[in-house]
């Protein structure tokens, strides 16, 4: 098959000839050429690098440092957070790699709602961990259900203490606009705390730009840290002392070796630690990071931009008549790194294209088969052959 629709493979073949950020995709495992892997935003690729990263770890430092190499482990979390933080716009100080997505969360919700009494509002589309971990808050601090498009009728009894939202929309791709709706929050008194799982090294975010005041947000998708890697936080600098979070653990006591009998919180973002870090998955973070950090986070989003141009292109070339429907935004400006199309027996498609078709998607209910692009490695003729699998696999 060379050409269907208008759209030509090898304009795929020349649009990753004449692409600068090609060059990475050599740096990571890819173990079948054949085998369309369109799921970095559920789990990036190994990047070559983290395999020897992680050797030299396990070998030199743990086999043969032992307990030694704490003296330079230590300070791991907030390293390595710095590092994040310079793909998402926060200054050092303000980043700390710790725990889970979900006790992330959880530690900062607790502490924005103990700061600042008042309802809670978060997006009923909201990624699940998210709307379970705050309504499970209640009774002490109430829910108030409210997409962005209805941020402000749920502002208006100005009673609201925090707004929880993604960044980017898990199932759709929107791209909420970070610096206008912090703004509207901080109008009416009230803090704001985005979940940049679906964001952190696929968009660009400025987060010290926008004023932002907490933030979450997971390794193992655009930054590539691996399977069930330690998520961020981020809390800006002059929240940091005020705030309790509620996890009250040794890496977040002052004076830690001292083993005092009443916990005395840091004063700053190692507050918001709580136990003991896990080193090898730390290392890995940061062996994907300096990837995306290499790449630049503008040309990895100008490349996005292309590549999920291209697959709405073929989209309506090839799909729009045989019973899909594009879940995500046509404007470029408003949609993340992943497209959505949906189907009515998308689940079906979905497994299909797997087993039949050799594409990795992946599905979310009730019918959203998710395109997700990760530039680092993702070529344009990927998604060319993405899409006219998908459109065979559908008939």
């Amino acid at each position: 098959m060379s050409e269907a629709g208008g759209i030509d493979r090898r304009h795929a073949e020349a649009l990753d000839a004449a692409d600068p950020l090609a060059p990475f995709r050599e740096r990571f495992l890819v173990d079948d050429p054949d085998v369309v892997y369109l799921d970095g935003n559920s789990l990036g690729r190994l990047p070559l690098a983290t395999a020897r990263r992680l050797q030299e770890a396990v070998g030199r430092e743990w086999g043969t440092e032992l307990v030694g190499a704490w003296d330079h482990w230590i300070d791991l979390p907030v390293q390595v957070g710095d590092e994040i933080g310079r793909v998402v716009g926060a200054a050092p100080g303000q980043v700390a790699v710790s725990d889970s997505t979900t006790v992330n969360l959880y530690k900062l919700a607790v502490a924005a709602t103990r700061h600042r009494r008042g309802v809670t509002v978060v997006d009923p589309g909201e990624f699940p961990t998210d709307r379970y971990v705050l309504a499970g808050l209640a009774p002490d601090s109430e829910v108030r259900w409210a997409a962005p498009a209805d941020l402000d009728a749920a502002l208006a009894p100005g009673d609201v203490a925090l707004v929880v939202y993604s960044l980017v929309d898990y199932r759709t791709a929107e791209l909420r606009d970070l610096r206008a709706i912090t703004q509207r929050v901080h109008d009416t008194g009230a803090l704001a705390l985005w979940d940049l799982s679906h964001a952190a090294g696929s968009v660009p975010v400025d987060l010290d730009g926008a004023g932002a005041d907490l933030a979450v947000g997971c390794t193992y998708k655009y930054l590539n840290g691996g399977p069930g890697s330690p998520a961020f936080l981020y809390v800006r600098r002059d929240l940091q002392a005020a705030l309790d979070q509620p996890i009250h653990g040794w890496f977040g006591q002052r004076e830690q070796f001292v083993m005092g009998p009443a916990y005395d919180p840091q004063p700053d973002i190692r507050r918001f630690l709580t136990g003991t870090a896990n080193v090898l998955a730390l290392h890995a973070i940061r062996e994907g990071v300096a990837l995306t950090i290499e790449a630049g986070i503008d040309a990895l989003r100008a490349k996005s931009i292309a590549q999920t141009d291209l697959a709405v292109e073929l989209f309506d070339a090839w799909l729009a008549d045989r019973g899909f429907s594009l879940g995500s935004p046509r404007d470029s400006a408003r949609r993340g790194s992943h497209v959505a199309v949906r189907h009515a027996d998308g689940a079906e498609i979905a497994a299909r294209l797997w087993r039949d078709a050799r594409v990795v998607v992946d599905f979310r209910m009730p019918d959203v088969i998710r395109l997700g692009i990760a530039p680092l490695y993702t070529r344009f003729v990927d998604v060319w052959d993405a899409l006219a699998r998908l459109r065979d696999v559908a008939g």
